[in-house]
C-alpha cells in the first residue's frame, strides 16, 4: 500500500505463450495460467526469431527458411498476415530510434537493412559479411547495429546510417547472443562454441574479460533492473545470473532439460520462461527461487518465446 492508502495495480499478467518449433514449421500456443498447449499451427519453414512492431500490436515473426515474416495478433495468436521476399531473416530487429530494420541472413551470410515505418519496410542495403550472421545488438543512439559471426568467430560493426561496415574482430569460438550493458558500456557476447561470455570493450574494439558462465553460452535476457541479465547455456543445460556493474557471474539456475535457449520474463519479474532446443520443450522458471517449476511438451527445436505484455528489456 503506498503513502496514500491506495493500493498500487498489479501489472497485467499474460495469458498467451508463443513458442516457435523451428523444426517443425509451426508456432505452439500456450494457455499461460494452465501451462498447456491449446493450439499448433503452421507458421512457415524455420521460424526462429520474433519481436513487436514498435507500436506494440503486432508480433513478427520470421522464417528463415520461408522467407517471409509473419504478422500475428499477439493476445490472441491469430495470423492477420505475411509480408513476403523478407529473404532468410534469421534474427530480426529494429533499431532503437524505429528508423531501421535489420534482418540478419544466417544461411546467405548477409544482412538486409531496411528503412522501417513500423510493418512497413523498404529495403536500403544488404550487406555481405563473414559466415552466418546471428545475432543484433544496437547502440542507444541508434548508430551503430552490431552483428555476431557463428562460422567466422568474429563480430562486426555497421553503421547505419551509411550501412557501411565499420570493422570486424575476432571473438571466442561461435559467437551468438548479443547484449549491451547500461551506458552502452560493453558488449556481452554469448560464445557458444566454448564455455564463457566475451565481454567486449566496442569503442576500443578489444576484449576486456571472459565470464566463465558453462559450456554452450547462447543468448541473454536483461532482468529489467539495469543490473542483471540471464545467459542460457545450451550445452551445459543452465542459466546463468550475471552481475553487469561487476561483470561477475552471481549463480547458476540447473537441473533443466537440454538446450536452454530464449528465454523471456512475465511483467511482475516472478517467472522466466525458456524455451530448450535439444529436449522439445519450454519451461517456466521460478525467478525468487531460481527453480525449474513447470516443463511444457511443444514441438521440435523450440526456439523464440514470446508473449505480451513482457517485463521491460533494460
Amino acid at each position: 500500500m503506498s503513502a496514500t492508502g491506495v493500493v498500487p495495480a498489479l501489472p497485467a499478467q499474460p495469458k498467451l505463450a508463443v513458442v516457435l518449433n523451428s523444426g517443425e514449421a509451426t508456432v505452439s500456443l500456450i494457455d499461460m495460467p494452465s501451462r498447456r498447449v491449446i493450439k499448433t499451427t503452421y507458421i512457415g519453414k524455420e521460424p526462429h526469431h520474433l519481436m513487436m512492431t514498435p507500436d506494440q500490436k503486432t508480433l513478427l515473426v520470421a522464417n528463415a527458411a520461408g522467407n517471409d515474416v509473419v504478422l500475428m495478433n499477439p493476445i490472441s495468436g491469430e495470423i492477420t498476415g505475411r509480408m513476403p521476399n523478407i529473404i532468410d531473416p534469421y534474427q530480426i530487429g529494429y533499431s532503437p530510434n524505429h528508423k531501421w530494420f535489420v534482418a540478419n541472413g544466417n544461411r546467405l551470410d548477409r544482412v538486409d537493412i531496411y528503412a522501417a515505418n513500423g510493418a512497413d519496410l523498404k529495403l536500403s542495403k544488404t550487406v555481405k559479411l563473414g559466415k552466418t550472421p546471428s545475432h543484433i545488438a544496437f547502440t542507444a543512439d541508434s548508430k551503430i547495429a552490431f552483428i555476431t559471426l557463428q562460422d567466422s568467430n568474429e563480430l562486426a560493426a555497421i553503421d547505419l546510417e551509411t550501412q557501411n561496415v565499420l570493422w570486424v574482430m575476432p571473438t571466442g569460438k561461435v559467437p551468438a547472443g548479443l547484449w549491451m550493458t547500461p551506458g552502452d558500456q560493453y558488449l556481452l557476447v554469448g560464445i557458444t562454441g566454448e564455455d564463457f561470455v566475451q565481454v567486449i570493450d566496442w569503442k576500443a574494439r578489444k576484449e576486456v574479460k571472459r565470464i566463465y558462465t558453462g559450456k554452450g553460452a547462447h543468448n541473454f535476457r536483461p532482468l529489467g533492473d539495469k543490473k542483471y541479465v540471464f545467459v542460457s547455456n545450451r550445452i551445459a543445460s543452465t542459466i546463468s545470473l550475471i552481475n553487469m556493474q561487476t561483470l561477475e557471474k552471481e549463480s547458476d539456475i540447473t537441473g533443466l532439460p537440454s538446450g536452454p535457449d530464449d528465454m523471456e520474463i512475465t511483467p511482475d519479474g516472478k517467472s522466466l520462461w525458456v524455451t530448450f532446443r535439444f529436449a522439445k520443450k519450454a519451461g517456466v522458471i521460478d525467478i525468487p527461487t531460481m527453480k525449474l517449476v513447470s516443463v511444457i511438451p511443444v514441438g521440435r527445436s523450440p526456439h523464440g518465446v514470446f508473449f505480451y505484455p513482457m517485463a521491460p528489456w533494460e
